[in-house]
């Protein structure tokens, strides 16, 4: 799974990297870099805009809810989708279709078992610590007591590449940047570019212990990622 994840990027450079032409207006601290991003937190997002088309930077939840969602709690069992079953998954096979988006990030962390009480952090990126982008899907869901629309995301995972095999059994979906318009394009639904969920190339990604400082969601600064004995 992708639980936890870390991106020094602002809006400035995220929108360059991913090309994207509008940037919504949020309260800049949404923007802000974070080196511990926990499920259920905001964060930016890059999706099509659904009134011009246009690659946007957003602001989104993260933990999807289903825009058929009665209550909207939904959100803690979907902070990961399966690469397996997301066409068929009733949580995820609309956005799939549709509600395809850009998780930017530059590393991602993980837990590798040691032993039955014990387990290290890693945080593992592009070797020339490049921006990442998550494979990712979104959906709207209304509050129908008050009308408030809530945006949110998942982050698609898939088996593990030859680096990550040795930490866990799963990782996220990671883009190369030629295949981020195929990606978001809409697209024929009978046509959808589920080939690009695939591991990506081990011999250009790395992995570091780090400290154990990163399990606490509290804990929010540049040297959660620096690497440790």
């Amino acid at each position: 799974m992708c639980g936890r994840y870390g991106r020094r990027a602002d809006k400035q450079f995220i929108a360059e990297w991913m090309q994207a032409h509008d940037i919504n207006v949020f309260d800049d601290s949404y923007y802000a870099p974070s080196y511990n991003v926990a499920p259920q937190s905001l964060q930016p997002v890059v999706r099509l805009s659904p009134d011009t088309g246009e690659r946007e930077l957003t602001i989104m939840r993260w933990g999807l809810v289903p825009f058929w969602s009665k209550d909207g709690k939904m959100a803690f069992n979907t902070i990961n989708a399966k690469a397996e079953t997301i066409t068929t998954s009733p949580a995820y096979r609309e956005p799939m279709k549709r509600r395809r988006c850009l998780v930017p990030a530059d590393w991602f962390y993980e837990w590798k078992k040691l032993d039955e009480k014990s387990k290290q952090p890693y945080a593992i990126a592009m070797k020339d610590r490049s921006l990442l982008a998550f494979a990712g899907l979104w959906d709207s869901w209304k509050d129908k007591t008050t009308g408030q629309i809530l945006d949110t995301y998942t982050v698609i995972t898939t088996d593990p590449n030859e680096l990550m095999e040795s930490i866990h059994t799963r990782m996220p979906v990671i883009l190369a940047p030629e295949d981020y318009e195929r990606w978001m394009e809409p697209g024929e639904p009978s046509h959808l570019p589920v080939d690009l969920l695939r591991p990506y190339s081990a011999e250009e990604m790395a992995a570091w212990p780090v400290s154990a400082r990163v399990g606490n969601i509290r804990n929010n600064d540049p040297a959660l990622a620096e690497p440790v004995p």
